[in-house]
């Protein structure tokens, strides 16, 4: 799926920089505090620690992560990795300069916040799966920002940033949205990756059926029946524990079958969109382009282009 890059948040003045090597700007609220880092030299296995769980995302240049004593990953604009309190974060800054900053914010959130969101959800908003929780899930600790968080996310800046007396508040209910969602989307990718447990979770059963039939019609009657609910309650559990609608869902997943045909250059578009169950390649070119950010052909121009180098 597309990932989406946070607005961009402006640099500090050379003048006012404390350290060349994550200079923070801090701006602490009730139950938050945003930090914005930049790094202006290159460096090395730079560590990072903070007492509360951290959402942190980047909005310029490139990092290397290590966590959790795994082999280091890219980090780029685009991408968020959460952090659990008290662990390390050790940080390469390979391509760093005062040319090409590095630059990320994060967000530390107090744990009372956390557990008020989480106790709200288990109590009013139970998981299908009676075994199940709400709780984030710390294996899932890096990926891509949908639309979504990364609205979210801007929202907490810019609510962090500004004077207003209300902003506590407003932060407060930023945060549990954003939580929230950062759960949705790692419930979406567990059931996308659960085959081991299709039948015992109905939502996993659903997704292994719709990646299944991408070639079929897909009705949420029909879903619904699979899942062994009613209508009304299977969209509702969806939306609720994937923060898509099974719809967005099946489009999405037929976007990401149609980017695997498109790395074929003998496969023309007309047949993938048949292939893929449209009737109509217009609406399919017009779906690919909003999903994916480019037109099928564009994307299959630009994937031959990399095969060649």
């Amino acid at each position: 799926m597309m990932q989406h890059i946070l607005n961009s948040i402006s640099l500090s003045a050379p003048k006012t920089l404390q350290t060349l090597v994550e200079n923070r700007t801090a701006y602490t609220l009730a139950h938050c505090e945003l930090n914005v880092f930049e790094t202006y030299a290159s460096s090395y296995q730079v560590p990072l620690t903070f007492n509360d769980f951290v959402v942190t995302s980047m909005l310029r240049g490139k990092k290397v992560m290590h966590l959790f004593d795994k082999q280091g990953f890219d980090y780029l604009p685009g991408q968020t990795v959460i952090v659990p309190a008290d662990v390390t974060m050790k940080i390469d800054f390979p391509e760093a300069s005062d040319t090409n900053p590095a630059q990320c914010i994060a967000l530390a959130i107090d744990q009372q916040q956390i557990n008020q969101t989480l106790g709200y959800l288990n109590e009013f908003f139970p998981k299908e799966d009676a075994n199940s929780k709400w709780i984030l899930n710390y294996d899932e600790y890096h990926f891509y920002n949908n639309e979504e968080i990364a609205q979210l996310i801007n929202k907490i800046i810019k609510v962090c940033a500004e004077p207003s007396r209300e902003k506590d508040v407003l932060a407060d209910l930023t945060l549990k949205e954003l939580l929230i969602r950062i759960m949705q989307s790692q419930n979406l990718k567990l059931v996308n990756d659960d085959f081991a447990t299709l039948n015992q979770n109905p939502l996993a059963y659903v997704i292994g059926y719709i990646k299944a039939n991408l070639n079929e019609k897909i009705s949420i009657d029909s879903l619904s029946n699979k899942a062994c609910m009613s209508k009304a309650t299977f969209y509702r559990l969806f939306k609720r524990e994937l923060g898509i609608s099974p719809n967005e869902y099946i489009l999405a997943a037929k976007m990401d079958k149609a980017k695997e045909l498109l790395a074929k250059p003998e496969n023309k578009i007309a047949s993938i969109s048949y292939e893929l169950g449209f009737t109509d390649a217009n609406y399919f070119i017009r779906a690919f382009k909003k999903i994916v950010g480019v037109t099928p052909g564009a994307f299959q121009i630009r994937v031959a282009h990399k095969l060649a180098y």
